[in-house]
């Protein structure tokens, strides 16, 4: 089975990841998503990050009716933080059956050459890109291992949302009813 990896913090999960997932695992060849809930971004700092249990949850609520679309939580039992070609390896080593493709935004191709040995991401799974307004320029237009993928998308980030929950402002229609439920039943991100 061909399985794109869809890593990010999630913190929380949105609409829009869903419907990134989505379109990548119903409008290519690949025949899943999985999302790799990430305990910690090497390049962010997580002052407002939810324990990755909390963050695993909601995303595994998000996609339980969606057959398509899968969590793991991998990541958490590896060294933190966790670089993307090493979790790449592992989850290779552990599903051998299946081929994997990396997901990622635009908007990362320009830091990609900055990741952790990327040139052996790009032989070792290749890159389903979707496209994102503002994307700095890359040098991967024409390379053979990205393949660049048209997806819908949406104006809204975890950020935002984490500052509607802030000021008591609604996030209905944002964020799937069940992870809606759990967020305002655990009183996430209202500090």
């Amino acid at each position: 089975m061909k399985i794109g990896l869809f890593f990010g913090s999630f913190n929380p999960i949105h609409i829009g990841h869903l419907i990134i997932a989505n379109t990548m695992a119903s409008a290519t060849d690949l025949e899943q998503v999985w999302f790799v809930v990430s305990p910690q971004n090497p390049f962010k700092k997580n002052n407002s990050l939810l324990h990755e249990f909390d963050r695993y949850d909601m995303v595994q609520r998000a996609v339980s009716e969606n057959p398509l679309l899968k969590v793991t939580d991998i990541e958490f039992h590896m060294p933190k933080p966790s670089y993307t070609i090493d979790t790449l390896v592992r989850i290779q080593e552990k599903f051998p059956q299946h081929e994997f493709r990396l997901i990622m935004g635009e908007d990362n191709l320009a830091q990609f050459p900055k990741w952790k040995n990327y040139e052996q991401i790009l032989e070792y799974t290749g890159l389903y890109v979707y496209s994102r307004p503002q994307s700095a320029p890359h040098n991967f237009k024409d390379h053979p291992a990205v393949k660049f993928v048209e997806a819908p998308l949406l104006d809204i980030s975890a950020t935002y949302i984490r500052s509607c929950l802030k000021n008591g402002s609604s996030i209905r229609y944002m964020v799937p009813e069940p992870v809606e439920q759990m967020i305002r039943i655990k009183k996430f991100y209202v500090n």
